[in-house]
C-alpha cells in the first residue's frame, strides 16, 4: 500500500499529466496562425482545418464583434464546433487600425483611428488570401457588428468564390439611434461631437483626435474620421435593410433573449423570404450564444451550408 506521502506525490505527478491529456483532447486538430497584408498593416487570423480537409475544400470566414477579437469564447466555440462537423474555418482578427493586433479586447486608452468600414476591406483581403490558397468556396460568418460588416462586404465586395453568409445577432439601426444610445450611455450629447468631426473631415483633417467617450470606451480619443464612420446616420448600419443589396443566400440567427441587438426578430420577419434570406431563432440564447446555444448555431450553419 502507498503511504500518505507517496499518494500525495503521485497525485501531484498525475494531475498535470491528466490536464495535459484533457487539453490535447479538446485542442483543435489543426490550428495555425496566418497573416496577410493590407496597406501598411499585417492582419492576423486563426485557420482551423477539419480532419482530412484542406483549404481547397472550402472555408467559413468568421468576423468577430465590436472591439472584440478572434479568440473570444463564441468564436472559439464556432471554430471547434464546425471543425468537428468537417468544416474548415478562418477566424480573422480585425486590425482596428493596429498592426498585428493582439487577440484581446481593444485597449480603450489607445486612440481610435479605425473605421466601421475598415472591416469590409479586411474581409475582402482575407477572401483574396483564401482564394490564393486554393479555396473553392467561402462562406462568410459574422457576429454582432461583425455581422453587419459581413453583410456590408457581401453587398459591396461580393466575390464569385463567396457562396453565402451566416449572420449571428447582427447589428440593427434606425435613424437617431446613435444619438439616443450615446445620451443613455454617457449622459452627453453626441451632436456637437459629430458636427466637429464632420467639419474636420470636410477640411481634410480626418486624422485629428477628439477627446470623448467612444463606442464602449470612456474618456478616450478618437480620430474625426472614426467618429463620423461609427456615428453618422447610415441606413447600411441596419443589417436587415442591407440584406436587400445581397444576391447570395443569407441565414440570420437570432437569440430570443438578446438584449444587445433589439428588434432583430421583428425586422427579419419583414425581409426573410425563406429562400434567399432565412431567419432562425435560438430560443433562450442571449447575444453571445454560450454553451448549448452555440452548438445550435453550429447545427443550423451546417444545415444551411450543406457542403459535401
Amino acid at each position: 500500500m502507498f503511504s500518505n506521502h507517496q499518494k500525495l506525490s503521485f497525485q501531484r505527478f498525475l494531475a498535470p499529466a491528466v490536464m495535459s491529456l484533457f487539453a490535447l483532447a479538446f485542442a483543435p486538430l489543426h490550428a495555425e496562425e496566418v497573416t496577410t497584408k493590407l496597406d501598411n498593416l499585417t492582419l492576423r487570423g486563426n485557420l482551423e482545418l477539419a480532419t482530412g480537409k484542406s483549404v481547397k475544400d472550402g472555408v467559413v470566414l468568421i468576423t468577430h464583434g465590436t472591439l472584440a477579437h478572434n479568440n473570444m469564447e463564441l468564436i472559439k466555440s464556432l471554430q471547434s464546433g464546425l471543425q468537428a462537423k468537417g468544416y474548415n474555418t478562418l477566424a480573422i482578427n480585425l486590425s482596428l487600425g493596429l498592426d498585428k493586433r493582439a487577440s484581446a479586447m481593444y485597449d480603450c486608452p489607445t486612440p481610435h483611428v479605425h473605421k466601421h468600414t475598415d472591416a469590409v476591406g479586411e474581409v475582402a483581403a482575407w477572401t483574396t488570401w483564401l482564394k490564393d490558397k486554393g479555396a473553392s468556396r467561402i462562406a462568410l460568418m459574422g457576429h454582432s457588428r461583425g455581422g453587419n460588416q459581413t453583410a456590408w462586404a457581401l453587398a459591396e465586395k461580393d466575390d464569385a468564390a463567396i457562396t453565402s453568409a451566416i449572420l449571428i445577432a447582427p447589428q440593427t439601426w434606425e435613424a437617431g439611434y446613435h444619438t439616443k444610445d450615446y445620451k443613455a450611455k454617457y449622459k452627453a450629447d453626441l451632436a456637437p461631437l459629430l458636427a466637429k468631426a464632420e467639419k474636420l473631415v470636410a477640411e481634410g483633417k480626418g486624422d485629428t483626435l477628439i477627446d470623448m467617450d467612444f463606442i464602449y470606451c470612456e474618456k478616450t480619443r478618437a480620430a474625426a474620421k472614426s467618429v463620423v464612420s461609427y456615428y453618422k446616420d447610415d441606413a447600411r448600419m441596419d443589417t436587415p435593410t442591407l440584406l436587400a443589396q445581397s444576391k447570395k443566400p443569407v441565414l440570420v440567427i437570432v437569440g430570443s433573449a438578446d438584449t444587445t441587438v433589439k428588434g432583430l426578430a421583428e425586422k427579419m420577419a419583414k425581409v426573410a423570404d425563406g429562400k434567399r434570406i432565412k431567419s432562425y431563432t435560438v430560443d433562450g440564447a442571449d447575444h453571445y450564444f454560450m454553451d448549448l446555444f452555440g452548438d445550435e448555431v453550429v447545427e443550423q450553419t451546417v444545415l444551411f451550408l450543406n457542403w459535401k
